[in-house]
């Protein structure tokens, strides 16, 4: 889930970010001499690669060390997209392992010939395997809003370093010094209400990746008494949420994200409720990718909520299918003969007056089919078992789902409960689902053996219906 971002803000962090570590720079004589242009060109870089030493070599004690970092760091945030490249560039390139010096300590572990030599060998391997850009980059933790530096940086290598292997093993190695930091002992959860710190709740908007919020209206709605918002924070991270749950408390399970978020909608006693409906979840730091806190946070607000409300019966998502009209389009491209029923291709090709079936099913998902009542009935029935097919049967090639967001869940120990048609027929939601939407049930007592099914077998555990849906689409598929 990509986090979006509203230049206002961004640019209003990078300014106060910029200031904080320009002062403690200037509190010692261990700036980079002179400007430095935007796109680093080689004298520049040559500058800041000589600043990058003395950094390694610790020239001045420990406070010029800090003040140096705090200047490189300054100096990285004032770059464009082709400066930071190069700077990043020359980390990963010249500030790397040395790559002789492993081989000699690899070979004087192998020649060690009693139990202490080969400790002593060891050790000596450990710190050559140490790239210097790592003691580096680990200075910038103890700046103010160090931790988020970094979190960014590992964004920006991975933004703009694809296809580049050294960039890559910088990226991994990032990684592994981020996922230390961010173990999930290490972080708070926290409710956020409306009373919220203003900028804590821009973040939010911000970040929002799922269902945008278009207003501080729609923000409040989405914080009502009846709603909750919860978010993991890191303690050198206090103002950032790492990845935030958006819930909605209700009766019965919802169907539809555009009355589940209508602001006119009748609130309900939060007490009364008998079902938590978790609607977004949105990863805050592009710079975590791949460091999931997503299966803790979901399991962690089940137990606060059921905690916090005994009438709660049940746990569940109403969540996007974003793989399925990419698999659709590419199924219809490659096997449209037998993508379909004989009857569902019939009732298409009458509806479009196209050949056949599959053609009928491109044509019609290319119009705004979902606006007329009688079109949207008959493409009703053959999207949803194609959407069973897809969530319960269609892999990748280590065996899990290919849907992104089912993986998710599943891996978390829920179920497949219900696919609810129409339920969001947004641009984006039409472009991504088809329309359709689906309810991950989360059953106390059964959350770890599905999850262990999921883990050991790749199993997909799904409510009768959905498997009903999905039965009579192999059953009765023809060719047409």
């Amino acid at each position: 889930m990509a986090q979006t971002e509203k230049p206002g803000l961004i640019d209003r962090t990078l300014s106060q970010l910029r200031g904080a570590w320009r002062d403690i720079a200037a509190s010692t004589r261990v700036a980079v001499t002179g400007a430095v242009r935007p796109d680093l060109p080689d004298d520049d870089a040559a500058r800041l690669k000589r600043q990058i030493v003395a950094c390694l070599e610790g020239r001045g004690g420990e406070v010029s060390a800090r003040a140096r970092a705090a200047d490189l760091g300054r100096v990285y945030l004032t770059l464009d997209d082709t400066g930071r490249a190069r700077f990043l560039g020359m980390l990963a390139g010249e500030f790397a392992a040395d790559h002789a010096a492993v081989d000699a300590a690899i070979a004087a572990v192998q020649a060690a010939g009693d139990e202490a030599a080969r400790q002593h060998a060891e050790a000596d391997l450990r710190r050559a395997l140490l790239p210097p850009w790592q003691r580096l980059l680990t200075g910038f933790n103890a700046l103010p809003e160090g931790v988020k530096f970094l979190v960014d940086l590992r964004a920006d290598i991975i933004r703009l370093g694809k296809g580049d292997a050294a960039l890559g093993r910088l990226e991994t190695d990032l990684k592994d010094l981020l996922a230390s930091w961010f173990d999930i002992g290490f972080l708070d959860l926290k409710r956020i209400t409306w009373d919220a710190p203003a900028a804590l709740l821009e973040k939010l908007i911000a970040y929002e990746a799922v269902h945008e919020i278009r207003s501080w209206d729609d923000m409040k709605n989405r914080l009502d008494p009846d709603r909750r918002c919860f978010a993991f924070f890191h303690p050198r991270m206090p103002s950032e949420p790492l990845i935030f749950v958006e819930v909605a408390l209700v009766d019965g399970m919802a169907g539809n994200i555009a009355a589940l978020l209508d602001q006119s909608a009748p609130a309900i006693d939060a007490p009364d409720a008998d079902t938590a409906i978790f609607y977004s979840i949105s990863n805050a730091q592009r710079g975590l990718a791949g460091i999931s806190f997503g299966d803790f946070l979901i399991k962690r607000v089940v137990d606060d909520l059921a905690a916090e409300l005994k009438g709660l019966k049940t746990f569940a998502t109403l969540s996007p299918i974003p793989g399925f009209r990419d698999w659709l389009g590419a199924m219809l491209a490659a096997d449209g003969a037998g993508l379909l029923t004989e009857a569902d291709a019939k009732a298409l090709v009458a509806e479009t007056g196209v050949a056949d079936g599959a053609g009928a099913l491109r044509a019609l998902l290319d119009m705004p089919w979902h606006e007329g009542e009688a079109t949207a009935q008959r493409l009703k029935q053959p999207l949803m078992k194609l959407c069973a097919r897809y969530l319960l049967r269609e892999k990748r090639d280590d065996g899990r789902p290919l849907d992104p967001v089912a993986r998710f869940h599943l891996s978390n120990g829920a179920r497949i409960e219900r696919i609810n048609w129409l339920g969001d027929t947004s641009v984006k939601g039409l472009a991504q689902s088809a329309g359709m939407m689906v309810n991950y049930v989360y059953k106390l007592g059964d959350i770890e053996d599905n999850h262990e099914a999921y883990s050991d077998q790749g199993k997909v555990v799904a409510a009768s219906s959905v498997r009903g849906l999905a039965r009579r689409e192999r059953s009765s598929r023809g060719a047409i």
